[in-house]
């Protein structure tokens, strides 16, 4: 199986095109090709397939196998593959997901996109404005958004020293989120600025969640706290989040990078 190894701020899924590949059982191989000691190393896998409704289909794999219905980074990499390799040469481009269709522009230099900015469509409000639940014998608050996949943001003083694989876990299976849930963890910076870590189901903490950043930036807008075009840290680096209260949708701005590309036998 040929492959490209790509990243978004350190997200890095393997990409495989299926305009020329075949792939059987995506799930085995998302696990297969995502162990960084027996495969390749990923958070996951993302097929880029021909689409009927668009001019591609995205779809993602987490690190065990369970299929995602969208990826932020991972969106903005599936972008400037199709540009670089060829495959559609516009800037402007539409991206078939399980979370429906998602527009992409992207901004070249010397023929390469350097960056991506993808209209995440509208986020939608899924519990109480906070809602308080027990993780852990301690009460929380969260908000619960949903932006194609399902997230629940939590507001912390600090983040830097949460035991994320002790307490992510927690987090994802709460019996409050029956399909498991997306959780981020945010400490409001000044009114532009954010800080963020994500435990992701499926993938455990990553170096950056694009949907994750742009349901933290809603969540806060929502709570009051932060204004409608915030910048997001992520450990893996930042991301620009505006919402759009005319149409109601959210717009991500960051980077996409090739790392390399290979083959791999099974």
């Amino acid at each position: 199986m040929r492959f490209t190894k790509m990243q978004g701020l350190g997200n890095d899924y393997i990409y495989v095109n299926c305009f020329e590949e075949k792939i059987e059982e995506p799930g085995r191989v998302a696990r297969l090709v995502s162990d960084r000691h027996f495969g390749i190393g990923s958070d996951g896998l993302i097929l880029i397939c021909p689409s009927d409704i668009a001019d591609c289909r995205m779809r993602m794999f987490n690190e065990d196998g369970s299929e995602g219905a969208m990826c932020g980074n991972g969106i903005r990499c599936v972008g400037k593959y199709v540009y670089d390799h060829g495959i559609v040469k516009r800037t402007h481009i539409t991206v078939e997901t399980l979370a429906g269709i998602k527009t992409l522009d992207m901004q070249v230099r010397e023929e390469k996109v350097i960056s991506v900015t993808v209209d995440m469509g509208a986020p939608k409000l899924t519990s109480q404005l906070p809602e308080k639940i027990l993780v852990g014998g301690r009460e929380r608050e969260f908000v619960g958004i949903d932006m194609g996949n399902p997230h629940a943001v939590y507001f912390c003083d600090q983040i830097d020293g949460l035991e994320l694989d002790k307490i992510g876990p927690e987090f994802e299976n709460h019996p409050r989120f029956p399909d498991r849930v997306n959780t981020e963890f945010v400490r409001v910076n000044d009114r532009s600025h954010i800080q963020m870590r994500v435990w992701e189901r499926g993938s455990g903490e990553t170096l950056a969640c694009g949907t994750g950043a742009t349901a933290s930036v809603v969540a806060g807008i929502m709570l009051g706290l932060i204004e409608d075009r915030t910048e997001v840290w992520l450990k893996g680096g930042k991301l620009q989040i505006y919402w759009n209260r005319q149409n109601g949708h959210a717009y991500m701005t960051g980077p996409a990078a090739e790392v390399f590309q290979g083959e791999i036998f099974f």
